[in-house]
Parts: structure tokens; sequence; C-alpha cells
């Protein structure tokens, strides 16, 4: 039986987590830790007897290494990652506590990929970034990866305008996600080009040409996917996450984020202008403009039987119905919540950091699980990979 502390389990991304997580036997109990102790408290009440509650401030090591003590897996959600994961898997690995997150930054991913041997040694497993992007992404790159005997080049990518934050959160304040947004849409980016590691602006605009639909316009995106798929196959000359949409309100945006890199605005304040410029209705234009390409894919080009070749692996149309209506919280929570599940029945035992590409969580099984839950059919039978996913394929 394992005991789990949630970091962040009352958030927005948290909640989903823990309660799919309670639905696992094997799981004994779950703490929900948050630096908003009374809304800790209230969720913690509302789930019932396996469920306790701590006041928590991860930045005060004492605090964090004391809730740690007595615990099998922590799982993370406390956001913005660029602050807060790399001390809390520290810790981890200090407790001997297995790790999952659902990291969207690749500063942190980059800096936790390189704690891999301490976590050997620790005789943990941490599974960094399986959420909905990253971690459902990395496992469509995966499923890409598999269709090639070579591989060259690999893109994640989704539509910005898809996720839907989620109204029940225990943040008062600018939310982390549009931190992690202002982070990863100013500065420099990381991603890989012909082989070498390159710093890019964000935002920068690329054609993708998909199989069977057509060339789209994309913009570099800073996230770990970029860095995730070189480090697990070094084979890779090319690794890029890339979005689209958004582009009636792009001009405002990277004036925004200008301001940011003059310094004239803090990045705090811009998280706050850009979050209530989501919270205004979306216009049709927005949405018809690019409903050609994907809401969520990955995209790998290589050598198949000699030719070069390129393969985009999404979502069958009866599968993007299902997510359509999907926030946030529920499509990133659900995700890590069946990783930690699979750890406390025993199907994952490998050690080390990794992410959800590495290859010890099986696709075949995890994609229909996630989907399974998304859409409330827990009692029926799993649909099989090739029933939910669409293989395009251009020779």
């Amino acid at each position: 039986m394992v005991k789990v502390l949630a970091i962040g389990g009352s958030g927005g991304m948290g909640r989903f987590a823990v309660r799919e997580m309670l639905l696992c036997e094997s799981i004994e109990s779950v703490v929900v830790a948050d630096v908003n102790a009374q809304s800790a408290a209230s969720f913690a009440f509302d789930c019932g007897e396996r469920v306790s509650s701590l006041g928590l401030d991860v930045t005060d090591p004492v605090a964090l290494r004391n809730a740690l003590q007595g615990i099998d897996v922590v799982v993370n959600t406390s956001g913005p990652f660029f602050k807060f994961a790399v001390p809390i898997l520290e810790a981890c690995i200090e407790n001997k506590s297995h790790y999952f997150d659902i990291c969207d930054d690749w500063e942190p991913t980059e800096e936790m990929l390189k704690l891999d041997q301490k976590a050997v040694e620790a005789g943990i497993t941490a599974i960094i970034g399986l959420g909905a992007s990253p971690g459902i992404t990395n496992f469509l790159g995966l499923f890409a990866l598999k269709e090639l005997d070579d591989v060259e080049s690999i893109y994640t990518g989704w539509h910005i305008g898809g996720a839907k934050p989620e109204a029940e959160s225990s943040q008062t304040k600018v939310s982390a996600a549009m931190m992690h947004g202002v982070q990863q849409m100013t500065g420099s980016v990381k991603i890989f080009r012909k082989g070498q590691e390159e710093m890019v602006d964000p935002l920068k605009g690329l054609k993708l040409d998909y199989p069977g639909r057509g060339v789209f316009d994309v913009r570099i995106f800073g996230h770990p996917e970029a860095i995730t798929f070189p480090h697990h196959y070094p084979a890779i000359k090319d690794s890029l996450n890339v979005c689209h949409g958004g582009e009636s309100g792009l001009f405002l945006i990277r004036t925004i984020l200008t301001l940011v890199n003059w310094g004239l605005v803090t990045k705090s304040r811009a998280a706050a202008w850009l979050q209530w410029l989501e919270s205004r209705p979306q216009t049709e234009d927005s949405v018809v403009k690019d409903i050609s390409l994907p809401p969520i894919y990955a995209l790998a080009v290589g050598v198949k039987d000699g030719q070069r070749v390129s393969v985009g692996v999404s979502f069958s149309a009866d599968t993007e119905n299902i997510l359509a209506d999907l926030g946030m919280g529920m499509a990133t929570g659900i995700p890590l919540a069946m990783g930690v599940r699979m750890l406390a029945e025993g199907k994952i035992d490998k050690k080390g950091v990794m992410a959800p590409e590495a290859g010890y969580i099986d696709p075949e099984t995890f994609i229909p699980e996630v989907l399974r839950a998304f859409s409330g059919l827990r009692s029926q039978g799993l649909k099989s990979v090739n029933e939910v996913l669409e293989i395009s394929v251009k020779f």
C-alpha cells in the first residue's frame, strides 16, 4: 500500500489527480498539501477519510522535509515549475520518495534529468511531465517514432486556445499556468536543431507539413518535449514543440511580451494581463481558422523501408469529441494519477529520472486507460489504441 503526498493537491490540476488516485485500491492514503491551508483542508474533507490535509510552503526546506516523512510517492502539481520543481525533486531523492509531476517548463526539466543517477542511487522512480502536454503529447510522439526505422525529427504540437482553465482552484492570485506561459514566451527557449542545442526566440513562425492535411503555420513554444525526446533518443536531430491558433490576439500578446523583454513590465503583471485576455469570450474566427490541424498531435520525420517518411499521430475524430470538453485540470491531472496508479500496482519499476516517452510506461495500456477515465466509461472494456488514434503517413 502506498502513501501519497499531493503538493498543490487542492489546485486546479491537483484536485483531479487526487480524486483519480483515490479510485486505486493500492493507494492507502493521500495528504493534500497546499500553501492555501484552508483550501487544502476543505478539499481533503470532501474527499473522505483516506485524505488528510497539510498547509505547506514548499520554499521552506525544513517544512518540506518534514512533510515527506513516511511518504512513498510525491505528486507535484505546484507551479510555476521553473521555481519549485527542482528543489522538490531533490528533497524526494534525499527522502527516497518516488516523484511524479506535470512540469511544463523546459529549464527545470533539463536540471531534473541531470539528477538521474542520484535518483537511481536512491532507488526512486521520478517521472516528470506526465500531464497533457507534456505527457500525452510524448506518448503520441512515441507512437510516431515506432512507425519509423530511423528518426530525424520530432514535433509535438497543440492548439494554443484548446486548454480551458479550471474555475475551482486554491490559487487566489495570478495562475501558475499564466506565469508558465509568460516564462516560455519571453527571452529565449531551447530547441534541438541539426543535432545541436539551440536558443531561439519563442513564437518564431515556421511551416509544418502534416501528412494528409497540408502545410500549416505554427510557432515555437518553449516546452519540455523539445528537451526530453533527444535526451532519451540521441539519434534525433531536430526536436521542437510548436503551437498554432490564436492569431487574432497574437499582436496584443506579443506587445505585452515585448514590454517584459524590455524590462518595462514584470512577468507577474504580464501574466495577469494574459489571464484577463483568456477570460474574454473566444471569437468564432480564432477557432475556425485552424481546425484542419489536430488540436493535439505529434509528427515524426525519418526513414522507413529505405524511403523518407513523415508520420503524424493524433486522436480519432470520436476521441477528439471527448477531449474537446475537457478543462486543463482533467486533461492534466488524470494522466498524472494514472502514472501513480501504475507505480502503486507494480507496473512501473524503472529507477531514475525520466520523461513519459522513455519507454517504461506502456502507451498501449496507458492511453486507452486515460481516455476511458476522460469519458467516464470506467466500467466498459478498453478500446485498443488503433481505435482511438489516427496515424497518417506521407512518403
